[in-house]
């Protein structure tokens, strides 16, 4: 996984409420985040792993 669709993410914030400038800031981190971890899920690798 390379990462998100920000438009359709930013699009899905707006659409719940969520402030645009909060999402602006926050939704990269959380992305880079969560493709790490997926990544980490399709090598087979766990949390706890070193």
């Amino acid at each position: 996984m390379l990462g998100w669709d920000m438009s359709a993410a930013l699009s899905m914030a707006a659409a719940m409420g969520v402030d645009a400038r909060a999402t602006a800031e926050f939704l990269p981190v959380i992305e880079a985040v969560m493709a790490r971890h997926l990544n980490d899920q399709i090598d087979g690798r766990r949390e706890s792993d070193p």
